[in-house]
């Protein structure tokens, strides 16, 4: 599953005890495992190796450009979402052919940077885009490969805030509006649309809900052939799930198993686009206790991570598992919630932000923690430090990559000066 482990009750990521990197960076603090991200990414060139299908990391779970540039050495494409992202991902040295953009508001500069750079696929999410897309390449004299996204109206069974292939989403167009947009565009000059794109959400445990949204793109794609379009691109997205608890997300062998055989001989390029399968068992953020408090009956852990560092617990109610990394005779049996000790302690581990929602595990059993001591908060390298903030002016936190018995900061941590330097502006 992934490379941190407690050896003599000592946590270690690779090589190095989470204490030493903790004592050298201080906390909050990201930490990740080489091995584990090159690792996951690989399972997936292997598992799906029938298809020969361009793999395209999800830039926004973890975007770190030394963690992109490590993943495109090793022959990733990437998936973005925005300028940022495109431009985070050619600063890593990516292929730009080997990029798609996706995203459901895409500026008109945005369009524009990716028309420059040359990006592999433009995927398009509604006729209007579509047809600003078309008039900025004719503008700029370019002809750009584009994708339509349309939604399979498939359920995932995920959480409401991260389904994305329901008719009812933001996301796309649906069957019959995506046949209209190709009769309008498909044989415009300054585009070249020969693909579709969709994705029905995330984590999709559900191996067969990949293959009923895969059924439908199929039904499209060969009722736009019959329509005379040359459609020869399917981006069947991402969403694939991660061990949060222990063994609860399907390997990539089993969705390859689901999904292969479906479109194995339809003269289709294949792309896939996971980025939480790759990055999310990759990384875990280390926190600090600062206070234990006891309010009634609820027993509080105030720790130096906050909603600001990790939000996931917040914002979607997401279980992360979460356990000192100097655990003595409770070494834990498994990233479950329920742990074979006799003498745990209930209690919230809270971080300092202003908001009663701020929280990283809610009436949690632990062993019985002091103030100083390190928690490590697991499952933590997708949707983590990219959607972190600066609230209550909290500079964020940093970041370390370990290879082996060596780590290295990939990312500093912020400063006071960092928070104002963006309003270090002249008055007019």
């Amino acid at each position: 599953m992934d490379c941190f482990s407690y050896r003599d009750g000592r946590l270690h990521c690779e090589e190095v005890p989470a204490e030493e990197l903790a004592g050298r960076y201080g906390t909050p603090l990201y930490v990740y495992s080489r091995e584990t991200f090159l690792a996951h990414f690989e399972r997936f060139q292997a598992a799906f190796a029938g298809l020969d299908p361009l793999i395209c990391y999800s830039v926004k779970c973890c975007p770190n450009v030394h963690i992109c540039r490590l993943l495109a050495e090793r022959g990733s494409g990437f998936d973005v979402v925005s300028g940022g992202e495109l431009y985070r991902v050619l600063q890593a040295g990516a292929d730009p052919e080997r990029i798609v953009f996706a995203g459901v508001g895409k500026t008109e500069r945005e369009i524009c940077e990716a028309i420059e750079a040359g990006v592999g696929l433009l995927n398009v999410e509604s006729e209007s885009e579509m047809e600003q897309l078309a008039g900025l390449a004719a503008e700029m004299h370019a002809v750009v490969p584009a994708a339509l996204r349309f939604n399979p109206d498939v359920d995932p069974r995920t959480h409401a805030y991260t389904t994305t292939g329901r008719r009812e989403t933001k996301f796309g167009v649906d069957f019959e509006q995506a046949a209209a947009v190709f009769e309008r565009f498909g044989r415009t000059p300054s585009l070249r649309l020969h693909a579709i794109h969709l994705h029905i959400g995330s984590p999709v445990h559900d191996v067969q809900a990949y293959g009923a949204g895969i059924q439908r793109g199929l039904e499209l794609v060969e009722a736009l052939r019959q329509s005379g379009h040359e459609i020869d691109t399917i981006d069947i997205g991402g969403g694939y799930g991660a061990h949060y608890r222990g063994a609860e997300a399907p390997p990539a062998a089993e969705y390859a198993r689901a999904i292969v055989p479906l479109l194995e001989g339809r003269g289709l390029k294949v792309i896939l686009e996971p980025g939480r399968a790759i990055a999310a068992n990759a990384g875990v953020l280390l926190t600090r206790v600062l206070h234990v408090k006891q309010a009634g009956a609820k027993r509080f852990v105030i720790v130096d991570a906050a909603m600001t560092d990790l939000i996931r617990p917040a914002l979607y109610g997401a279980y992360h598992f979460l356990w000192p990394t100097q655990a003595g005779a409770w070494v834990p049996r498994s990233r479950d919630e329920q742990q074979p000790f006799p003498d745990l302690v209930r209690c919230d581990v809270v971080g300092p932000v202003c908001e009663s929602g701020d929280f990283l595990a809610q009436d949690r059993a632990l062993p019985p923690v002091q103030r100083g001591e390190l928690l490590a908060v697991f499952t933590a390298g997708a949707y983590g430090m990219s959607m972190s903030s600066q609230y209550n002016s909290r500079p964020r936190a940093a970041e370390v990559l370990v290879e082996g018995a060596a780590g290295r900061l990939i990312r500093r941590r912020e400063t006071y000066d960092d928070l104002l330097a963006a309003e270090r502006v002249e008055r007019d």
